[in-house]
């Protein structure tokens, strides 16, 4: 069989398994590449190159950049910002969130804006008393108008930009999407403002992600530690100093209790007060001065009263719920409240049997029990993935929602902004800026690296890796140019805009059905080739390839984020297009009529 027809076989069953998500989608994508191999219609080395390619490096190193600003709180405080300043106006809550969703975008990618901002927006619906479905789905579209701000919006993106240099132009530049990007985003806007109200349901998701904002006070209350928390330093006059810390008697101070001992900040298991020491304490500001005055202590910093919430749960220390399930080596095992684990760093703060609290007394664990516990993020990201307990709320979860701009933030951002300043200057390739963005993340302490492995769309990577070959093998095969020549036979006669307008169909509609990383691998050697035969500019192609690519409006399945908003949403199949058409057609506008005003034939 000729190559051509072999490789058009291969493709024809690479979108039906697509369409049909009979077998995983990496497996679709490696399976693509072995084919490409043992067909003969590459070489081993064109087959697998992919995978090494700069482009796939430089996509899997944005997922780790923004795995840094989600980590620090730089996300979470952007939810924070929106929930301050949205008011009782829709139209600016809308505004406020398609703005943040694509300008976040913009920077860390569709996926990762989303994520971190879907919890947010549904509070902040529910808060605003909004039904979701009429946000999430504004904030959504907002952010594939968004995806086109810059370089990093997109995989495809970086795709574009790439074939541009391959086609022997030079790249876009990294604020150079911006151009169509703007335009698109003020569009889409307007038209959710006007007529997102008519078009939306009005409805509540079944799946709701948790409200963990006040994640602190809820386990303050539960675990009843209400009150005032005073940080006491053991003076070198204290008569405390040598005292055994399982005999510190508060009998004459009502209302006062101990809950800890820190050296260093961190928890410590003293077997005898020392100088230096910080005794943790709550209850009453009065019991509190008084033991301070007649013990020769110092307060902390703060010289006054502070919540207690506000002490145990900040950007450097935090809380987590355990529960002791069957068969786990803690059971039996006795535990007290100011307790400190074995590991040395994490403190117990209270210890549940059925929701009722067991005092201050030593008790043996049972399956079920519950504890609270109280460390520093590190040590509660490292010892909680422990088998012998069940995690309530992950420990990374709960700051990345609830800890705006913590420790790192300041660095995470700094390394954002450095990346950014690199890829617009051009001073070095993208693959080194994001590599070098993705490195100083681990360096600098933001990530671990277990962190930014698993921060890592693996899918996404290995589609990107394994689909490139494909556009090679149009190009040795000749399928680009007789695809091309085809379409130019159709389209040709009518001008160059007519080109644009069959490209903008051909890869809106298949990017309904596929990836859009998928469908813009394979369109753009076909695009190439078509406009060389015409002789136009491949550039103002390219650009409407790209926007035609990031219209993925009419269903659900289009793209990973459409799918992530349609629980919380409550959205069926049927509520995305009714407005994601309208949509669609200001894309068609901007990438058919607008791109080449920009980018000239």
């Amino acid at each position: 069989m000729n190559d051509v027809y072999l490789l058009f076989l291969i493709i024809a069953v690479v979108i039906v398994l697509f369409i049909t998500e009979k077998v995983p989608v990496v497996v679709v994508a490696l399976g693509t590449a072995l084919a490409l191999y043992f067909t003969g219609i590459l070489d081993f080395r064109q087959a697998l190159g992919g995978l090494g390619d700069p482009t796939t490096i430089f996509i899997a190193s944005l997922f780790v950049v923004s795995a840094g600003l989600e980590v620090t709180g730089v996300t979470a405080w952007a939810g924070q910002f929106l929930i301050a300043k949205a008011g009782d106006s829709r139209v600016r809550q809308l505004v406020l969130i398609m703005l943040a969703c694509a300008l976040l975008t913009a920077l860390i990618s569709l996926n990762g804006a989303v994520a971190a901002l879907l919890p947010v927006v549904v509070v902040m619906a529910v808060r605003l008393a909004q039904p979701p479905s009429q946000l999430l789905m504004p904030m959504v579209f907002a952010s594939h108008a968004g995806s086109l701000l810059a370089l990093t919006g997109s995989p495809v993106n970086v795709l574009v930009s790439g074939a541009a240099v391959d086609a022997g132009l030079r790249s876009f530049g990294f604020f150079e999407f911006a151009l169509v990007g703007v335009p698109l985003l003020a569009g889409t806007m307007v038209i959710l403002v006007l007529l997102g109200k008519k078009l939306l349901p009005h409805s509540s998701g079944a799946s709701m992600p948790s409200d963990l904002s006040r994640h602190a006070r809820t386990l303050v209350e539960q675990y009843r530690l209400e009150g005032n928390a005073f940080s006491l330093r053991v003076r070198p006059s204290s008569s405390l100093i040598g005292t055994a810390t399982a005999a510190l008697s508060l009998e004459g101070y009502p209302g006062l209790s101990l809950i800890g001992v820190k050296v260093g900040g961190r928890p410590a298991a003293r077997p005898a007060i020392e100088e230096g020491d910080t005794l943790l304490l709550r209850g009453e500001t009065a019991a509190a001065a008084s033991f301070a005055s007649d013990m020769h202590l110092a307060f902390g910093p703060e010289e006054a009263e502070q919540a207690l919430s506000d002490t145990l749960f900040n950007r450097s220390s935090g809380l987590a719920e355990v529960v002791i399930p069957p068969r786990s080596a803690l059971v039996g095992r006795e535990v007290f409240p100011g307790m400190v684990t074995e590991s040395g760093d994490l403190l117990i703060l209270a210890v549940q049997r059925r929701g009722e609290d067991l005092g201050p007394g030593k008790v043996a664990l049972e399956v079920g029990d519950s504890m609270l516990l109280q460390g520093t993020w590190t040590a509660l990201d490292k010892h909680l993935a422990d088998p012998e307990v069940l995690v309530v709320d992950s420990p990374d979860l709960v700051r990345r929602q609830a800890v705006p701009m913590g420790t790192g933030a300041k660095a995470a951002i700094g390394i954002l902004l450095a990346m950014v300043l690199a890829l617009a200057l051009n001073l070095v390739p993208s693959a080194v800026a994001g590599l070098v963005a993705a490195v100083a993340m681990v360096l600098v302490g933001v990530l671990s690296v277990e962190q930014a492995y698993r921060s890592i769309n693996w899918t996404t990577v290995i589609l990107v890796g394994a689909m490139t070959p494909l556009s090679a093998a149009m190009y040795e095969t000749g399928a680009a140019q007789l695809l091309a020549d085809r379409l130019v036979a159709v389209v040709g006669g009518a001008g160059p805009f007519a080109l644009l307008a069959g490209l903008f169909l051909l890869t809106a509609i298949l990017g309904q059905l596929i990836s859009n990383t998928a469908t813009a691998l394979i369109i753009i050697p076909i695009s190439v080739a078509a406009a060389l035969e015409l002789g136009v500019s491949p550039q103002p192609v390219l650009m409407c390839v790209c926007v035609a690519a990031a219209a993925s409006f009419l269903t659900p399945v289009a793209t990973p984020v459409n799918l992530m908003i349609m629980g919380p949403g409550g959205y069926k199949f049927g509520d995305y297009w009714k407005i994601g058409i309208v949509c669609m057609a200001w894309f068609f506008v901007i990438g058919v009529f607008y791109v080449p005003l920009i980018w000239g034939f």
